[in-house]
Order: C-alpha cells, then sequence, then structure tokens
C-alpha cells in the first residue's frame, strides 16, 4: 500500500464504533481525520449489539438514527427452558416510557457489524474513507505530531492521534500505559453469530444446563442468532462449527444438524478495568483502549461512541486554533469518570445486583464536576438542571430542542423571562434559541455544547463569553445557517 500522507490532522487507530464515530464527528467539523485498520474489512459480529437510549441521542445528531431504526429490533423476553418443554418467560429490561426531555426509551438490538455499516456508510457520504489491511507497529511523538508505522505500507504523519483499537491495545502496548482492574467472573464464556432451526425469534432462549449457560438470541434484522455459553474455568472452549454443534446439542433439546452455520465466534473472559491515563501528550485513548468491562447491560459500546462524541469537537477547536490544547485535558477529566462508573455498572448487573432499565439507559450521565462546566446560579432546586448536565429535548415556541442542537455546533439557548432579554455575545458565532418557560430547564440562559451538555448556565449572560473563550466557542457560518434553518422548519412544522 501506498504512502497515506502527511496531512492528516488526526490518526485513528482502528475502525470499529468509536474510531468510526470519531472520524464521522470530526469530518461533520472539516478535520481531515484518517481511520486505518489492521483488517482487511469491518468488523464481521454482533458483539455490541444494544444501543442504549442516550446513544440513540448520539445517533440522531451524527445523522444515522433513522437508518438505524430501520432494521433495529426490540430486546425480547427471556424464554426459560428445561427438557425440551419451555418454563415461562421474563423480560430482560423494566420498562421506561418515553417523555418530552427524554424521547428514547428503549435499548434497541442492532448487530455491531450492522452500527459499524450505518457509521461507515455516513462517513464516506462526508468524503471519509478508512484505510484497511494497516497494522500500527511504532508511534513516536513530538512537539509537533505523531508518525506512525505500520507492518506495511509507508509512515502517517498526523497532528494528533487517537488509540480506538480495542482492549488488546497496541497504542497503549506503544505508550507504555497501564491497565488496572479485576477478573469480574473466571469462566470462560463463548459468543458466537449462528445460523439454525428449531427456535422461533420471538424470545431469547435460555437453558440452564448441568454443563453451564446456554442463551440464544435472535439478532433483530438478521436471520441469524447470537449464541452465548458459559464454561467451568479452565475449560478449553472450541470455537469450531462442530464444537459449537456438540455444544447446542449437550445443553438444550435442538440436535447438532439444527445448527447450520458459524459466521463468528470469539471467547473471553470477563474482566473490568480502566487505563491509568487517557492521554499521552498528542495521543489519546477511547473506547476498549481505555477500558474494558463485562458485557452485560451493553454499556461497552454505548461508553465508547460516547467517548468519541465528547473527544471530537474538544479536537476540533484545539486544531482550529480556538482553543488551547489544554482543553484536551478535559478528554480524561471528563470520560474516565464515567468509564468507571460503567465498569462498576456492568459488573454488578453481570452478578445480578442491579437490573436492566433506568440505570443502564445513560440518560443520567453527566459532567457536573467537570471543570468545564461552569453554573452561576444559585438556590436551585435539589434535581434542577446543572451545568454539566444533559440538555433535555422538547418543543417550545415551535422550536424542537434536539433539531437546534443538531450539528458540531454550540447553541445559546435562553429560557423563560430571560428568553426576552438582551444577550450580547461578542466575538462569538453562534445560534441563539429563545423558547418560552420549560420546567426540564427552569429559566435562564445556557450554553450547550456540540455533545448535547450543558457548558454554562447563568441567570443573565454575565461571564459567559470569558466562558465561551477558553472553550473556543465558534461556529462556521454553513453550521450557523444550518441551525436556523432546522429552527425555522421546525417552527412552520408546529
Amino acid at each position: 500500500m501506498s504512502d497515506l500522507g502527511t496531512d492528516n490532522e488526526v490518526l485513528i487507530v482502528g475502525a470499529g464504533p468509536t474510531g468510526l464515530a470519531l472520524a464521522l464527528d470530526l469530518a461533520r467539523h472539516g478535520v481531515a481525520a484518517l481511520p486505518v485498520e489492521r483488517g482487511t474489512e469491518l468488523f464481521p459480529g454482533s458483539r455490541g449489539k444494544g444501543l442504549q437510549p442516550r446513544t440513540l441521542e448520539v445517533l440522531d445528531d451524527l445523522g444515522v438514527l433513522a437508518e438505524i431504526r430501520a432494521t433495529a429490533g426490540h430486546y425480547p423476553p427471556n424464554l426459560f427452558w428445561r427438557d425440551g418443554e419451555p418454563q415461562g418467560e421474563r423480560s430482560m429490561y423494566d420498562p421506561t416510557e418515553p417523555s418530552e426531555a427524554e424521547p428514547y426509551a428503549e435499548t434497541l438490538m442492532v448487530p455491531q457489524w450492522r452500527t459499524q455499516q450505518v457509521l461507515y456508510r455516513r462517513l464516506r457520504e462526508l468524503g471519509g474513507e478508512v484505510a484497511f489491511g494497516r497494522e500500527l507497529v511504532g508511534l513516536v511523538q513530538d512537539e509537533h505530531g505523531v508518525t506512525a508505522e505500520f507492518a506495511t505500507g509507508g509512515p502517517v504523519r498526523a497532528r494528533y492521534a487517537v488509540a480506538a483499537d480495542g482492549g488488546r491495545s497496541t497504542v497503549r502496548r506503544l505508550l507504555g500505559i497501564g491497565m488496572t482492574g479485576e477478573t469480574v467472573d473466571p469462566d470462560p464464556i463463548l459468543v458466537a453469530d449462528i445460523r439454525l432451526t428449531g427456535l422461533g425469534r420471538e424470545h431469547w432462549h435460555v437453558f440452564r444446563a448441568e454443563q453451564g449457560l446456554l442463551a440464544i438470541c435472535p439478532l433483530a434484522g438478521t436471520e441469524e442468532f447470537q449464541l452465548v455459553a458459559q464454561f467451568p474455568e479452565g475449560t478449553a472452549v472450541d470455537l469450531s462449527l462442530d464444537g459449537i454443534r456438540a455444544l447446542v446439542a449437550e445443553r438444550s433439546h435442538l440436535t447438532a444438524e439444527q445448527v447450520a452455520g458459524v459466521g463468528w465466534a470469539s471467547e473471553f473472559r470477563p474482566r473490568a478495568a480502566l487505563a491509568d491515563r487517557f492521554r499521552s501528550g498528542r495521543v489519546l485513548l477511547a473506547g476498549d483502549a481505555a477500558h474494558v468491562h463485562s458485557p452485560a447491560g451493553a454499556q461497552g459500546l454505548n461508553t465508547s461512541i460516547q467517548d468519541a462524541y465528547n473527544l471530537g469537537w474538544k479536537l476540533a477547536a484545539v486544531l482550529s486554533g480556538r482553543a488551547d490544547a489544554a482543553l484536551l485535558d478535559s478528554y480524561e477529566e471528563e470520560r474516565r469518570a464515567n468509564a468507571a462508573a460503567m465498569l462498576e455498572l456492568s459488573t454488578k448487573v453481570h452478578r445480578g445486583e442491579v437490573r436492566r432499565g433506568r440505570a443502564t439507559q445513560q440518560l443520567g450521565l453527566g459532567y457536573r464536576e467537570s471543570s468545564l462546566a461552569v453554573d452561576t446560579r444559585t438556590g436551585l432546586a435539589e434535581d434542577a438542571l446543572r451545568a454539566g448536565g444533559r440538555a433535555p429535548d422538547g418543543s417550545r415556541g415551535g422550536i424542537r430542542l434536539f433539531d437546534a442542537f443538531r450539528g458540531p455546533h454550540w447553541t445559546l439557548l435562553t429560557v423563560g423571562a430571560a428568553a426576552g432579554a438582551p444577550v450580547e455575545l461578542p466575538a462569538l458565532d453562534v445560534p441563539v434559541v429563545r423558547i418560552p418557560a420549560y420546567e426540564a430547564y427552569g429559566t435562564g440562559v445556557f450554553l450547550i455544547r456540540p455533545d448535547g451538555y450543558v457548558g454554562w448556565a447563568g441567570a443573565t449572560a454575565e461571564g459567559l463569553a470569558e466562558y465561551a473563550a477558553r472553550c473556543g466557542v465558534a461556529a462556521s457560518a454553513t453550521a450557523v445557517a444550518s441551525a436556523a434553518s432546522v429552527a425555522s422548519a421546525a417552527s412552520v412544522g408546529e
């Protein structure tokens, strides 16, 4: 493969959900990013198949939610079997209802390979591409950028690099960054995408055999099932078609011949571990390169995409010169704390200590303790929205807020009595949205970050300009025009 050039602003190592989401977000900001992938194609397995409500909001902003939902499915209830007879069913998730402020309340099932396909397709629409077959073997950095060496092809030079290359991250190893954690469960687990007959697609089938747990789940939008099986510690797990056929015949009422094929299979031992650092100079860690976890509760892929969503606008602000490189320190400050909470939660779900539902939707996560969260109001109620919190959706004054927020720009929102007050933002170029009183916000002035969190809040705009300068707040004329047209369209549609 020929040299990929030296004009890349960001090199992204890994083209899984994390790398693709980051490349897509950077493309929206006009940043030249290059994702490189060791494999010759996108990852083919269903592994991270649950998309939480907060991630659906992110995908909405990235412009791919409609395509995701077109083939997504509901999580089916568990159907328990014994001796070939159904024993009853139980929902895996505690139900929650959508609201005006939180329009997405259900965890959707989408095989990971399909989520990646959708992200990749959108990235290519924006002019981006993935360089496949590029295995990283070396990475050095200096005060101006990073240089990556590959097993084949020439080197790549970029101003920053992001490790999105999974739990066995080569970048993390080359940087010498350790991971601290624990074994969640010493028993090996097999996960595979299979084709089989004899089971309905309305349930997630669970077999509690003497040899260990076997669960077979229909994969939404496909004709395949995802098989998960647990083995006693020390067992040699057979990933072959014959091995999986024997496993199914041994632990269920199905015959070996009813397993028609295996598309992808893997073995792992659940572990929870957190990288000691998320940044080393001009290199940042995201996704599984920064945190590994039990898959219970469908938290990992979602946390990884939100890593990318947090990092994208910050890299863009620094690369454009609007913000100092110190802004990138807030990435570790914000995301490492969230990743630690995710690890604790997924471990508790794995051990049956926490039910899937509100706790796993990630709608309550935020950055209230962040140095980027500034709230000048006083006397707020305990449950009031504060700086660092997720900016709620809702429709007021003919404007749907998520439509106004959509895009790579900051948004200035004035609510209630403040909506009629003059708000001056010298030297800033951001869309301004004015709505009447709305209980999800209270009243005041709110500066909404590009990733959908409240950065600054106040009863007036006093002090806002100084905060905006520190964060490199700006939006291109295109972004402002786009947001204005969205708001206008929403107003007409009301």
